[in-house]
């Protein structure tokens, strides 16, 4: 038989088409608690499942199935050893995507992705035509759910707060204003590597309602506010530096126009605004190694209704919002995430 340079692809392809397979071994792993319980070395299976409550004939059959993945190791005597790349699945370690996993892997936006064609079809977010309800109302309704996405976007806040402390010249500022900023990881980050920075943690009273207990375990309580409220509605005075994490590609245009508003009115005007999100390629041939981007283009499709924007886009959006697009820039590689994933763009009020 002929052998063809599309044969090279059908692995490829194959490990695409068959993701969810592997996505939900992890789901389940972190579900039961599996990880957690090898924190402390390697243990058999039966003893995996005595500490997870789980049916022992098939956690021994989702170890063998995590260590074809790497994220285990099978050593003698039925034993299994967490590895390197299972290790970010703990709770207790600083690097946990373990609640990324929970939401991102986890029933509600599973069910989500299963609408994507139909949403392609419609033009209509799955998640609401699922759930009944908007994203955000949804998890607002059901708080067991919203901590792990508190959690989850804490979780991928801290490797990008890192980034952005390192990567961004604070000094000119005084207080920093983090709209939508949900458990204060983000302002953890900055707070603690710029020690003359001040702070105000400034969303929705379930989105802040971690912040205090984030904020005080990083000995941060008397340097930084915890203010609810409703981005649509005002935004809080009293910075001169307003950031907005992964906050505007979950809106339509006329969301993001009224958020971007309320924080020009609340601003003075030397103060600056930064946004802090994956850019959309002004090209899709330019899109390079980036899949990251499209993957979060596709999951705003799904769930929030928003999208990833490009740099001509928000320049668009800043301007009939009142500010001047001065700057646009990746922050950066990082282990942890894709290299074009994060970039900063700063505004300046006009």
């Amino acid at each position: 038989m002929t052998r063809t340079d599309n044969d090279d692809q059908i692995p490829k392809l194959w490990q695409l088409a068959f993701g969810a397979m592997p996505a939900q071994v992890i789901n389940a792993a972190v579900t039961l608690g599996v990880p957690d319980a090898l924190a402390e070395g390697p243990r058999t299976s039966a003893e995996v499942a005595r500490v997870t409550g789980a049916h022992e004939a098939s956690l021994r059959r989702l170890l063998r199935g995590m260590a074809g993945m790497g994220l285990v190791e099978a050593q003698g005597d039925d034993s299994y050893a967490l590895t390197d790349m299972g290790r970010p699945l703990r709770s207790d370690v600083p690097e946990s995507l373990r609640d990324m996993v929970l939401l991102f892997a986890g029933d509600a936006m599973w069910r989500s992705w299963g609408g994507l064609a139909e949403t392609v079809r419609t033009g209509r977010n799955a998640f609401e035509r699922i759930h009944g309800l908007p994203y955000f109302e949804y998890y607002a309704r059901h708080p067991e759910e919203y901590a792990v996405f508190n959690r989850a976007m804490g979780e991928d806040t801290r490797v990008a707060g890192r980034a952005l402390a390192q990567g961004y010249d604070f000094s000119p500022y005084k207080t920093v204003v983090d709209v939508g900023g949900g458990n204060g990881a983000l302002l953890t980050c900055l707070l603690l590597a710029h020690p003359g920075l001040r702070g105000i943690v400034f969303d929705r009273a379930e989105g802040v309602a971690q912040a205090a207990e984030t904020l005080a375990g990083a000995g941060l309580s008397d340097r930084c506010d915890v203010v609810a409220g409703d981005a649509f509605d005002h935004v809080v005075t009293g910075g001169d530096l307003y950031v907005l994490k992964s906050v505007l590609h979950d809106w339509d245009d006329e969301h993001v126009l009224a958020i971007l508003r309320n924080c020009r009115a609340a601003m003075p005007d030397h103060g600056r605004l930064l946004v802090m999100e994956p850019l959309m390629p002004e090209r899709a041939e330019d899109l390079g190694p980036a899949h990251g981007i499209v993957t979060t283009d596709m999951d705003l499709l799904v769930t929030t209704g928003g999208r990833v924007r490009s740099e001509g886009e928000f320049a668009a959006l800043f301007q009939a919002a009142g500010f001047r697009l001065t700057g646009a820039r990746r922050l950066g590689d990082h282990e942890y995430l894709d290299a074009a994933y994060h970039s900063v763009v700063e505004g300046t009020p006009v």
